[in-house]
């Protein structure tokens, strides 16, 4: 079990982690709300089922793209800014289908859209990287449970006013509410100080500057970040294999969970459409504990409880005979994905910095991506059932990477995080962090006299 080193975290990280949890909640929020108006806008513009989903792959590509490009940019000028404008993009690119009268016109303005999405979720998982390193405690999956919650209330309220508001006016009131919501929170966001001694940037900084108050790194071109080593870049794609083993199982229970209730078990229609419901419950539940269990157990063995927790689960869920043992598995799936993906974007950019989390986080989107068609590919193959289990499948390899990269930030990564002016950390996924070297001797990696002699051993919280 891992040492902990429990600081009182200062008022301004208390506020910064606030407004943080705010804009993953909205996140969730909005995108939910556009979710459950998709019945209604699919009508509006006439598109048949096929034309729907070449629509929709507008939001795939325009997340995909930008998550990479957002990685770059919050590397130039800071996470939390990034945070800030893509919220501002998404609350006004919500309204724009509603808008549309074609499915080629929702296409194209579902790319802004998806493009928004892209580089909020990368922009602000940055940012949590490095409020979760000055606060030395793992709370990243605190901020996923806030994205979580904020889907359920967005579909729960969207679900109550699409009866009486057109998708054009609900969705304008989610443009309203994410713009209000976003001018309360983000000047917090904006005018804290840096919480972890560098800027969102991976370079380092002053204690208190602030974001837009950088200067110019020497280390790259017009102040660009360092060049990862190759073997950095290696350990932040095996945490993106991580991250999408688990989105592909949330994709494929989104999609696939009703249907096999319904057409396997001859569940209730309403009982079917309860099995996701019941699976998102589970997993915010497990997020929402998940800062304990990762103080508890480490990095490491949460990996690999939870994907052993979430192949079991699956394994009932898919092959039960029973509605109700099936549910259970859907739950216990939920609670075994649930602080997976988290971590795997946490380690990612603990290692990386936001070059870390956009990569991480386009190969998660992507899982979440390629489940849906792959169960549809291998149902027609085999049956639902037995696609289900593939699942099982990718969460048990999950765990089985967990537990190979269990060492995976101990040595020489060739970047660390930094801790204070100069100081770079590198740890292990269980915890251990040792205060190496400063950022003037990682480029010659050479260690000073002054270096050696101040050299100390810390113990900190898992990433």
């Amino acid at each position: 079990m891992p040492l902990l080193n429990k600081l009182a975290p200062s008022r301004s990280l208390v506020r910064l982690r606030i407004a943080l949890t705010v804009f993953f909640a909205l996140d969730g929020f909005l995108f939910a709300g556009w979710v459950v108006r998709i019945p209604a806008i699919k009508e509006q513009t006439g598109a048949s089922a096929g034309d729907l989903g070449l629509a929709l792959l507008g939001v795939s590509a325009g997340a995909v793209v930008t998550m990479t490009l957002t990685g770059r940019l919050c590397a130039r000028f800071g996470s939390r800014p990034l945070t800030v404008a893509a919220a501002v993009l998404l609350s006004l690119g919500i309204a724009l289908p509603a808008q549309t009268h074609s499915p080629l016109a929702l296409g194209l303005v579902l790319l802004v859209f998806g493009a928004a999405y892209g580089g909020i979720n990368v922009a602000m998982n940055s940012a949590a990287v490095d409020l979760v390193a000055a606060l030395r405690r793992p709370v990243m999956p605190g901020f996923h449970a806030a994205f979580s919650l904020g889907g359920m209330i967005g579909a729960g309220l969207g679900g109550l006013v699409a009866a009486g508001l057109s998708p054009a006016s609900h969705l304008l009131v989610l443009t309203a509410t994410g713009l209000v919501v976003t001018a309360a929170a983000g000047p917090v966001l904006l005018r804290s100080p840096s919480p972890t001694g560098h800027d969102g940037t991976g370079r380092a900084a002053s204690p208190g500057t602030r974001a837009d108050e950088r200067t110019a790194s020497p280390d790259g071109p017009a102040g660009g970040p360092e060049r990862l080593s190759r073997r950095t870049r290696r350990l932040v794609v095996v945490f993106g294999v991580i991250a999408l083993c688990t989105a592909y199982g949330e994709g494929a229970l989104a999609d696939w969970g009703a249907l096999h209730l319904e057409q396997d078990l001859g569940a209730h229609a309403g009982v079917a459409a309860a099995g996701y419901s019941l699976f998102a419950l589970a997993m915010t539940a497990g997020r929402l504990s998940g800062t304990t269990m990762l103080e508890r157990l480490g990095q490491t063995r949460t990996l690999v409880a939870g994907g052993v927790t979430a192949a079991a689960g699956m394994l009932l869920g898919s092959l039960a005979p029973t509605v109700w043992l099936a549910l259970l598995g859907f739950a216990v799936t939920g609670l075994g994905l649930a602080n997976i993906f988290p971590v795997a974007v946490a380690r990612a950019g603990a290692l990386a910095g936001p070059r870390g989390v956009a990569t991480a986080s386009t190969l998660g989107y992507g899982g979440m991506l390629l489940g849906p068609p792959a169960i549809g590919f291998l149902a027609d193959w085999f049956s639902l059932p037995m696609a289900l289990t593939t699942v099982a499948a990718l969460a048990a390899v999950a765990a089985v990477i967990g537990y190979a990269a269990r060492g995976a930030a101990d040595g020489d990564t060739g970047e660390g995080n930094t801790m204070d002016e100069g100081t770079t950390v590198e740890g292990s996924m269980d915890g251990d962090t040792t205060v190496e070297s400063t950022a003037a001797e990682r480029g010659g990696g050479r260690r000073s006299p002054v270096g050696r002699a101040s050299e100390q051993r810390c113990r900190a919280e898992p990433r």
